[in-house]
């Protein structure tokens, strides 16, 4: 049995849902993509290969086992898409959440079935079809429960937006003793410089009290002001619009003092050594040309 346990981002990882890279399918036509920097480097003909992110899934996976964290794998579905596992499922402390995620990626579920056959079936909560979140959104700490979210009347023609208020009310109906705060989030289906797709493209903790930040990210100041308040102005690292599109904020922590991070994120990477992070710097910037990267790569079950 999986005994899942997850209180928080950064808790010493001890079980993951890795996704794959195998058999990812063919180049999407522009009309197929889901997100606005997919388009963009569908139109630009640099829609990342096959080869190129099986080699970066598989430098995630090694930097996981050499910290002895027990990795899970999709099964591979021929010609299908399976790298962002954070879409399908997530978990909150003992529970797992399965996505009402779009119709097109339900198989993706179907394709971790070995594990969920391991899991409490009274653990795992399945809601109904009006009912959204991806675990992009679903961010713990501690006493707190951030959900990311679009509270727009357009949320219905938004492709970009994951997490409905519904969504949120039903999380907070589930644990009615956290702090479930959720944050309106910028949303466009066609400027990724404009767009944060899930809440850890514009925010995520780090360590015990640090975070990464995109203040723009937010629509209302008065969340991003919540964050300043709750971690400390001098504990955020903020990023700029650029690196945003970057993906800078969808690193992944392995314990309160590893983080996992693009090779390329110099500012960043310097930072968090500063702050006295163990930075383990891997190659992962084809897999972020479909506007995800580490964090979303990654399903936790259990951290201590």
């Amino acid at each position: 049995m999986i005994n899942l346990n997850v209180q928080n981002e950064t808790s010493r990882l001890r079980a993951v849902v890795l996704g794959t890279a195998k058999s990812n399918g063919p180049i999407p036509l522009e009309k197929e993509a889901y997100d606005p920097k997919s388009l963009e480097h569908i139109k630009a003909g640099t829609y990342p290969l096959e080869k190129d992110m099986i080699v970066e899934m598989e430098a995630l996976n090694d930097v996981l086992k050499k910290y002895d964290v027990k990795v899970y794998r999709p099964n591979v579905i021929e010609n299908y898409n399976q790298i962002f596992s954070r879409d399908i499922a997530f978990v909150i402390e003992d529970k797992l959440f399965k996505s009402n995620i779009l119709p097109d990626r339900e198989k993706e579920i179907e394709a971790i079935q070995y594990v969920l056959d391991q899991i409490d079936e009274n653990k795992i909560i399945k809601t109904s079809d009006d009912i959204h979140f991806e675990g992009g959104d679903v961010m713990l700490w501690n006493n707190h429960i951030f959900i990311g979210t679009y509270k727009g009347d357009d949320y219905e023609k938004q492709i970009t937006a994951r997490t409905n208020m519904k969504g949120v009310n039903f999380i907070k109906k589930m644990f009615p003793n956290k702090i479930v705060k959720e944050f309106d989030l910028i949303k466009s289906n066609t400027n990724a410089r404009e767009n944060a797709l899930h809440l850890d493209c514009c925010f995520q903790p780090v360590g015990t009290n640090k975070a990464i930040i995109h203040k723009e990210g937010f629509k209302d100041v008065n969340d991003y002001n919540y964050l300043v308040n709750l971690f400390g102005l001098e504990n955020l690292f903020h990023i700029t619009k650029d690196e945003m599109y970057q993906m800078f904020s969808n690193v992944f922590s392995i314990s309160p003092e590893v983080v996992i991070s693009e090779r390329s994120f110099t500012r960043l990477n310097n930072w968090l050594r500063a702050q006295g992070f163990i930075v383990e710097e891997i190659p992962y910037a084809e897999i972020s040309k479909q506007e995800g990267l580490l964090r979303c790569s990654t399903m936790p079950l259990i951290r201590d």
